[in-house]
């Protein structure tokens, strides 16, 4: 599979590394001078992000003026026996280079295009500049995340980004199969952010449109199903226990000595428990505040009830589960620092996914993908003079 990447950032390019993560020819285009903005983004080590090596690996990195009329013809020259383009241009950018989805399509029928944007290709907000930042509070996410009394607060990571993302990967992999397998055409799969994130917000409109319930921002509980929140221990450290489950609940309550809970008819469902979710929680924490942690874990693991302790970086990198599930590998930076990068996911039986290389410096590959398609030594020295790569 060939994928020509026009993106920065994260939306387009994280939905570009997936695919490079299975072996994907991933072709990343970026600009002359400074490339990607991502590539000084958070903690740098010798002036490159950390980010980009695990967000870009994989790549070919070319450097291309997509504003010259040279640059945009080698991308059309590209995109002849290319697979999949992935953008997140705003909504206009590529059609005004005569790179939009109706000139790249003529070229080849049988393309297919993720377009991510802020508001979609379509609609009033079509224009508007947007970010992950907007399009969780767009979506509905930002109005559920924190306490009632304290202002709405963010995820630590771009979600709206890396959902965008993901629904962009799904729907290459669905237009690539109608075209594989039903002889269907090229299309174009159109992603707004905001629409991500909406897509993944659960009951929130069916609850609203029946009964005008607005659902909230509630802490670390979990509304209308009890229990399930984040308790207290008695070192100060928190532990994460999901005790919903019917079965669950009898198995948590008899491990923490409340057999007369356990064994209460109203109690036995989730509709009858949510009744008395705070009587519910006061127990939990009651005895959650009487043991340390590890004792906590070790009394619920051994109940088979599902509880965590929040983990950290420092708690992932120590965590042997993730080792055993070659969750993080360790590689080298062009320097020779050692670095470890998260592991690939999902994990498929029989083409599994691999880390080849790092995210690589900027312009690594021009030469190389010139040449692919059909320019020599002096061309390609030419266009570099030209400031066009």
């Amino acid at each position: 599979m060939k994928v020509i990447e026009l993106g920065t950032l994260i939306a387009g390019p994280y939905a570009a590394s997936l695919l490079a993560q299975f072996g994907a020819e991933v072709i990343k285009i970026e600009p002359p001078g400074d490339g990607d903005p991502l590539r000084k983004w958070r903690k740098l080590h010798n002036g490159t992000s950390l980010w980009w090596y695990t967000q870009s690996r994989n790549k070919k990195s070319i450097t291309l003026n997509l504003k010259s009329e040279k640059g945009q013809q080698i991308v059309r020259d590209l995109v002849r026996d290319a697979d999949i383009v992935i953008e997140n241009f705003r909504p206009g950018s590529l059609e005004a280079w005569g790179l939009g989805w109706e000139q790249l399509s003529q070229i080849n029928p049988d393309l297919v295009m993720v377009r991510v944007s802020g508001y979609g290709q379509t609609g009033p907000y079509r224009d508007r500049p947007g970010f992950a930042a907007i399009a969780e509070s767009l979506g509905g996410l930002r109005h559920l995340a924190g306490y009632p009394d304290r202002p709405p607060v963010r995820m630590g990571v771009s979600i709206g980004d890396t959902l965008a993302s993901l629904y962009g990967v799904i729907g290459a992999l669905l237009a690539m199969h109608h075209l594989k397998v039903n002889g269907g055409e090229g299309q174009y799969i159109d992603v707004a952010l905001y629409e991500a994130v909406f897509g993944v917000m659960e009951s929130l409109i069916p609850e609203f449109s029946v009964s005008g319930y607005v659902r909230a921002c509630t802490g670390a509980s979990l509304p209308g199903i009890s229990p399930s929140n984040t308790y207290l221990c008695k070192d100060g450290q928190y532990v994460v226990i999901a005790g919903n489950g019917d079965s669950i609940f009898k198995r948590m309550m008899k491990a923490i000595g409340r057999s007369d809970l356990a064994d209460d008819p109203e109690l036995a469902r989730n509709d009858g428990r949510v009744e008395h979710n705070d009587m519910l929680d006061d127990a939990i924490s009651r005895w959650t505040t009487s043991h340390d942690l590890a004792d906590v874990l070790r009394t619920l693991d051994a109940a088979a009830v599902p509880c965590s302790k929040i983990y950290s970086a420092a708690d992932i990198h120590a965590d042997p589960h993730y080792r055993a599930r070659d969750m993080i590998g360790q590689f080298s930076l062009p320097d020779g620092q050692e670095i470890d990068l998260p592991g690939i996911v999902p994990k498929l039986s029989k083409t599994p996914g691999q880390t080849q290389w790092l995210g690589p410096t900027l312009g690594a590959h021009t030469a190389e993908v010139l040449a692919s398609i059909g320019m020599d030594s002096n061309a390609i020295a030419e266009l570099r003079a030209q400031g066009v790569v």
